[in-house]
């Protein structure tokens, strides 16, 4: 497994953190330690520095990743007395359930006061000395977008900043019994049941957001089976839950939601259109026995830690789609109106390009400060809706293009994508046929 380190620079009750930027293509917009890969050359250097418990090869490592990140020298630190000293704070290994494993050493460097650091403007939008206590406060307040291990490592650095002994800051849960809970922000729950969804996702996020003195609302359950639907439903046993909330009709955003609104008697809200397809789709009784609200855009749907959560209307993807803002700007769940893990389907009956556009930009205008997408992470500002905005723009004048070279929608396909799996293609013709309707409707643009 792949090995990584991370310095927490300490001066008296404060610590220096960074915030990535947007666009980076790893956790855009996430608070972090500056930090980087251990390099196979760091098990053959040696280093004139020891840390009872620690590994040489790891010291090399800290010592060359905070000198390329913040330009300085644990060791001339240390011998001019500046360095107080260097703990182990823990080690936290990427959950079994993300492809993408690191094993990574969180290292505690006390100094005597704030050393001149030069941090990288192309790595972090932000970088600075924070009080432990307001920095889990920030977290808390929905405003930190933090990995997992960082929510122990606020917890005690803000209990105690000193400590010196190490801690456990690994993502716990029973994988035979429960669903992978994340919680990237104070007040967002993010639960990761495997769903029925459109490959390389494989998960379709299930969120649980509402303050105690407020409507309490899962986003989304839609687990593959009937064995993870049990994992969902224990551990959403720890909460209280009002209202199941479907952001649209896709099978992957609702399999198994009238089964927990039956078991928790509680009622659904989705938006007209939404409820109409799934009726056409699966039966008029599919609701049978369950209370169905209607949601309207703008409509308060809950508040989140203090601050009121609005309805969005976000079609394209789908004409009923569904998004939720918390009106503070802090953050959106945007339901598939992106993806960070594969892309968005915009085609068949329900897909409308132009909607699709207009949704886009709609989110863009309202600059929520971190986007939560039904596939993947969640991730820092509006870089990535702006991405693909841009994206679909090129291929719309590419096809528009193609059109005037009197291809048809066939011939446009192995053009554009010449290296697409065949088992792909109707995919593809759906999204371009969508570009040709818009254009044709409604121009370039």
């Amino acid at each position: 497994m792949r090995e990584s380190v991370s310095s927490i620079l300490i001066s008296g009750d404060e610590f220096f953190v960074i915030q990535r930027q947007n666009y980076l293509k790893a956790f855009p917009g996430y608070y972090s330690f500056p930090g980087g890969k251990v390099d196979k050359a760091d098990h053959e250097h040696a280093i004139d520095l020891e840390v009872e418990g620690v590994e040489n090869y790891l010291l090399v490592s800290l010592r060359r990743e905070v000198e390329e990140e913040l330009g300085i020298d644990i060791v001339e630190l240390y011998k001019s007395g500046e360095l107080l000293g260097i703990s182990r704070c823990g080690t936290a290994i990427t959950p079994d359930f993300n492809p993408h494993r690191f094993k990574n050493h969180y290292f505690k460097i006390f100094l005597k006061s704030k050393v001149d650091l030069i941090v990288d403007e192309g790595e972090a939008q932000k970088a600075f000395w924070i009080n432990a206590k307001n920095a889990l406060e920030l977290y808390k307040s929905g405003e930190m977008l933090v990995v997992p291990p960082m929510i122990s490592i606020l917890d005690d650095l803000a209990s105690n900043i000193g400590n010196k002994e190490a801690i456990d800051p690994n993502l716990k849960y029973n994988s035979s019994t429960e669903v992978p809970l994340i919680r990237p922000l104070g007040g967002v729950n993010q639960f990761l049941p495997l769903s029925n969804t459109f490959p390389p996702a494989n998960r379709t996020n299930c969120f649980y957001i509402g303050d105690e003195d407020s409507v309490k609302v899962v986003i989304d359950p839609s687990p593959k089976c009937l064995e993870e639907y049990e994992k969902l439903k224990y551990s959403l046993s720890q909460f209280k839950v009002d209202l199941i909330f479907l952001t649209h009709h896709h099978p992957d955003h609702h399999q198994f939601s009238t089964s927990l609104a039956k078991d928790l008697n509680i009622p659904m809200m989705m938006s007209a259109d939404t409820e109409g397809r799934i009726l056409q789709k699966y039966g008029i009784d599919y609701f049978e026995g369950i209370s169905v609200k209607l949601a309207k855009d703008g409509e308060i749907l809950t508040t989140s830690c203090g601050q009121n959560v609005k309805i969005l209307e976000t079609p394209g993807h789908d004409e009923g789609q569904l998004s939720l803002l918390r009106t503070d700007g802090a953050w959106a769940i945007v339901s598939d109106l992106i993806q960070t893990v594969g892309t968005v389907l915009v085609g068949d009956e329900e897909g409308d390009m132009n909607k699709y556009f207009a949704s886009l930009r709609a989110v863009i205008s309202l600059s929520p400060r971190t986007i939560f997408p039904s596939h993947g992470i969640g991730i820092g500002g509006t870089n990535k809706l702006e991405e693909t905005l841009k994206h679909r723009l090129v291929r719309e004048d590419q096809i528009h293009k193609l059109q005037n070279q009197g291809m048809g929608p066939e011939q446009m396909l192995l053009d554009i994508y010449p290296e697409l799996p065949a088992r792909l293609h109707k995919y593809a013709l759906l999204t371009i046929n969508c570009h040709l309707k818009k254009i044709a409707d409604y121009g370039l643009n």
